[in-house]
């Protein structure tokens, strides 16, 4: 099962399967307006919907992880099944329990050994075979979803990706080399919708502590929310260019949290010699994106967390080409215009909305992440959202 999930879909398939999932992907996800008004009105109208569920808790001690989770995957569920859900939903609740399980199981040291000895997963017992079961359970969930879509299939009005991939499948059937099927469809829609949920919520989950650390920077934050956007308005993405400040913060959460430090799998695609070393073609390259995004030349400091990393002396956002936590060349994430843009709204409408209290004084707050082989987590904590 495993060696199946990894030769379909987009995340960790290759060549031929992976250039034209991935082609067809991106101009599906354009064509449902990534990046575009479209899914900006839809992140909005979830910031609001966000903001209705955090109320909820009066002001007392929460962890944000669920509420986030549900928002982000929200978005997420719009692009691929065309609905989103309740956050009581107990089917909702089900999906983001195991997608959950799966990520906090990918972080044990049982699987970092697997990784290393790949033959023992068939004959050891351990917490893998629950990362199967709810990949299996998912799986199933997703081909209700494609049966449930072809019942309802209009060519002329595609809804959502599973549309356009059914749409797709039916114009390649005559295709021998078929890479258009029910199997690839359902490992890429998980693959979106996996990485889309996870990755984004994390990074607003890691936001939220930042900003408890530095008071400061929440303060000048929200000083600029007010002065730009105001109370009543919502934020648009327009506005971004006018908050120099909020675009550095964004970028030094981006930058400092350091999520994926060594992203996905790349492949050289000829042999390559690199510092006197050979590197045959095809072999797995994972790149460091620690070693740029905590250059310490370009980055004064990167221990530290600092959106003067991104202002010039002006007080204006500079860009910088050490800025790449979505990793760079061709397997570059895909969603990254996405991921920025629901950064954006949500926490800027969070900050529009509540004041951020923690429940220790900031300077005992731990915000060191929690590595896991993968990616670098928070550190669980609790906040209260003062309603402004």
């Amino acid at each position: 099962m495993l060696l199946q999930w990894l030769a379909k879909g987009i995340a960790f398939s290759n060549g031929k399967t992976w250039k034209e999932i991935r082609h067809f992907s991106l101009t599906s996800l354009r064509y449902l307006g990534m990046g575009k008004r479209s899914i900006e009105d839809r992140i909005q109208e979830e910031a609001r919907c966000l903001v209705e569920e955090l109320k909820k808790n009066n002001g007392s001690p929460c962890d944000p992880t669920f509420n986030l989770s549900s928002a982000v995957c929200n978005v997420i569920n719009t692009i691929i099944f065309h609905n989103r859900y309740d956050y009581n939903d107990p089917c909702f609740l089900d999906l983001l329990q195991r997608l959950n399980e799966i990520f906090r199981i990918l972080g044990t040291r049982w699987i970092q050994i697997y990784n290393t000895f790949p033959a023992l997963i068939d004959y050891l017992p351990g917490n893998h075979n629950i990362i199967f079961k709810n990949m299996k359970y998912m799986q199933n969930y997703l081909l209700e979803k494609v049966k449930e879509h072809e019942e309802s299939l209009d060519v002329n009005n595609p809804r959502d990706f599973i549309d356009y991939f059914l749409i797709k499948m039916e114009m390649e059937k005559d295709n021998q080399e078929l890479e258009f099927t029910y199997e690839n469809l359902v490992i890429t829609a998980f693959d979106l919708w996996i990485a889309s949920s996870e990755s984004t919520s994390l990074t607003l989950k890691y936001a939220l502590l930042l900003l408890l650390k530095y008071p400061q920077v929440t303060a000048k934050l929200q000083e600029e929310i007010q002065r730009v956007i105001g109370k009543h308005n919502s934020p648009c993405m327009q506005d971004r260019s006018h908050m120099p400040y909020t675009n550095a913060v964004l970028h030094e959460i981006h930058r400092y949290i350091n999520l994926s430090p060594i992203g996905i799998p790349h492949s050289v695609t000829c042999d390559v010699k690199f510092r006197n070393y050979l590197i045959p073609k095809g072999t797995a390259i994972w790149t460091s994106l620690t070693s740029v995004l905590y250059d310490n030349k370009e980055f004064p400091h990167p221990e530290m967390f600092d959106p003067g990393h991104f202002l010039d002396e002006h007080g204006k956002f500079k860009k910088s080409d050490y800025f790449m936590p979505f990793s760079s060349g061709k397997r570059k994430c895909m969603g990254e215009a996405l991921a920025n843009m629901e950064l954006f709204l949500f926490l800027t409408t969070i900050l529009q909305h509540f004041h951020l209290k923690s429940l220790v004084s900031p300077k005992d707050l731990d915000v060191t992440p929690v590595a896991n082989g993968i990616q670098c987590r928070p550190p669980s904590y609790q906040l209260c959202f003062i309603p402004i």
